[in-house]
């Protein structure tokens, strides 16, 4: 094929007298050896074919030296046994200007100031150049400089932080006519000097009272604001009492600590923590323990608050208090780790206009408790406002209630587990209990309760307190003399575990049925045995053939006896009828 009309062929110098010509070699051609494409330049001002060696790699490429001719109209040609094409560049060789890059880089600097040098090749060009500063964050910001014509050139960059490092590297291009930036130097990695700790450190503290006075221990941690601005950092604490602050006493610590434990007595105290480096100290955060006595022990004392319970969601746990006006600040203190000792004591500070925030950490887990102590700071003094407590999600409870029977009855028993814990140890406020029964042979459908059904498809009785403090319940109108399981499940915000386990009793039998059974069968059995086996005589008491006179309601109505048997005269007596028995009954009677 044919060459292609080279459509990038420009010209450039970088010292106004050796000019460099590029293009691109097209597409190829198919054509080796001696009909490769040959390429040709020629001057047609001085109407000369310029000596150059044409070198081929990306680019094409060719360069030659112009002496003093400062107009050049430059033309290639490229041509092959199939075709022949040209390309122009006619320019001035100072609007071309491309220099070389800056090199032999070094700087001074301050802790805020950097001063950058760098050489030219080209000393006669007037130059202005463009330093990247890379920043630690890696956002690069560009300077500009310019009437950098100097054997050394220069820039100063202002308003950087101290002990703390920054990448830079420089281009230039001319300052007349300007063509291209030069390629960059090579990158200088610059550290400002140090300079005092700016900023305060973020104090916090938890009272322990102990005998004869207060254990403090002291936590520090760099807020946003703080810069260590150096590279050693150490940390001064120190320890004076309000009313008398003749002898304040100072403790050092190195940078690998951030919290220790000082021994106060029950005086108010002031208590300051402050940052060096090697060259000066930031300036002190303070902190007001106050005294141990009177209506102060509140301040630090949280048994006078009362707890709330408080609901996480998956983005933390949410703390809201009532603002009071007459605090600079509210802090929240809590224990990344409740269980643990130590526990890790984190603490947020808020400003006056805030009465609520998210609370959350990368440690928080469900079904761990958390305590927030809500505190309200004035003057370098704070004071417990608020408590909460709560989950960042709440989780069915571990164990069960360890249950007791406590009566049983033919048709009811009582249930106890009053040893059942419902402090921080649970994985959930624990709300309330269910109690199950079910006769082992049958379903359950006792009066008053609600309907529970088993993976098993059985059913049970369920009955529900909603008191967790109330741990003892009987369950009524039981079946006498039948055996029945029951479970005792404590419920929380997250639900409860599946019943795995059953406790079994046995109803007695009936008492008051017994007594009637005796009452209706025995007492009459017994009777009639007894009149069977007297028959006789009580025949003859209840029943005899011929009654006995002295037994008579005839001899009631007068007194008359023979020795010790009452005698019925026949003349107090009027006879209806006079019958005489035979002989042998008369003599009988």
């Amino acid at each position: 094929e044919p060459p292609d009309t080279p459509n990038d062929f420009s010209c450039q110098t970088q010292d106004m007298r050796i000019v460099t010509c590029t293009w691109s070699q097209g597409r190829d051609t198919y054509l080796y050896g001696r009909h490769s494409p040959k390429y040709t330049l020629s001057e047609e001002f001085s109407s000369k074919i310029i000596p150059c060696t044409v070198s081929c790699s990306k680019q094409c490429s060719c360069s030659w030296d112009i002496g003093q001719q400062t107009i050049c109209n430059v033309t290639m040609t490229v041509e092959n046994p199939l075709g022949r094409k040209t390309a122009t560049d006619v320019f001035d060789v100072a609007h071309r200007i491309y220099p070389d890059a800056p090199f032999q880089l070094w700087e001074e600097c301050t802790d805020t100031e950097i001063t950058l040098y760098w050489r030219q090749r080209n000393e006669e060009l007037e130059l202005f150049c463009q330093t990247e500063l890379i920043q630690p964050d890696g956002k690069a910001e560009l300077h500009n400089s310019s009437d950098t014509h100097d054997h050394y050139a220069h820039i100063t960059v202002g308003g950087l932080q101290p002990y703390t490092e920054y990448r830079a590297r420089v281009r230039c291009g001319a300052v007349k006519h300007f063509w291209k930036w030069s390629e960059w130097s090579e990158t200088q990695t610059i550290r400002t000097k140090e300079a005092a700790p700016s900023g305060k450190l973020d104090i916090w503290r938890e009272i322990t009272p102990v005998l004869g006075g207060r254990n403090v221990t002291l936590f520090w941690k760099q807020a946003p604001s703080f810069q260590a601005n150096g590279r050693s950092i150490s940390y001064e604490v120190t320890c004076e009492k309000v009313e008398d602050a003749s002898q304040p006493e100072s403790i050092s610590f190195s940078s690998v600590y951030n919290s220790t434990q000082i021994f106060i007595a029950n005086d108010s105290y002031r208590i300051s923590i402050k940052a060096k480096n090697n060259v000066d100290y930031s300036p002190p955060s303070t902190l007001i323990i106050p005294t141990a006595t009177g209506n102060n022990r509140s301040i630090y004392s949280a048994e006078e608050v009362k707890e709330e319970q408080v609901t996480g969601t998956d983005g933390g746990i949410f703390i809201s208090w009532e603002p009071r006006h007459e605090y600079d600040n509210y802090i929240i203190d809590w224990c990344n780790f409740p269980t643990s000792q130590p526990c890790d004591l984190q603490w947020k500070r808020f400003g006056p206009n805030i009465s609520s925030a998210l609370i959350n950490s990368a440690v928080f887990v469900p079904g761990v408790r958390y305590n927030f102590h809500i505190y309200g700071s004035v003057a370098n003094r704070a004071f417990l406002l608020e408590k909460k407590t709560g989950y960042l999600r709440e989780l069915p409870p571990l164990l069960d209630p360890l249950v007791k029977k406590v009566k049983l009855t033919s048709n009811a028993v009582t249930l106890s587990w009053d040893s059942y814990p419902t402090n921080e140890s649970q994985s959930g406020f624990v709300r309330g209990y269910h109690v199950y029964v079910s006769p082992v042979q049958e379903d359950c459908s006792l009066k008053g309760s609600e309907k529970h059904v088993l993976p098993d498809n059985s059913v049970l009785c369920k009955y529900t307190i909603e008191n967790p403090e109330e741990k003892r319940y009987a369950v009524k109108h039981l079946l006498s003399n039948t055996k029945y399981r029951l479970a005792v499940k404590a419920y929380t915000g997250g639900g409860e575990t599946p019943i795995v386990n059953f406790i079994y009793i046995d109803t007695p039998s009936d008492s008051n049925m017994l007594y009637l059974l005796v009452l209706l069968v025995v007492v009459p059995s017994l009777v009639a045995a007894i009149c069977h086996w007297k028959m006789k005589w009580v025949k003859e008491c209840c029943c005899p053939i011929i009654p006995s006179p002295s037994k008579s309601k005839v001899l009631s109505f007068k007194e008359f006896k023979i020795g010790s048997e009452k005698v019925l005269k026949t003349s107090d007596c009027i006879p209806d009828v006079l019958a005489v028995d035979n002989k042998a009954e008369a003599q009988q009677l």
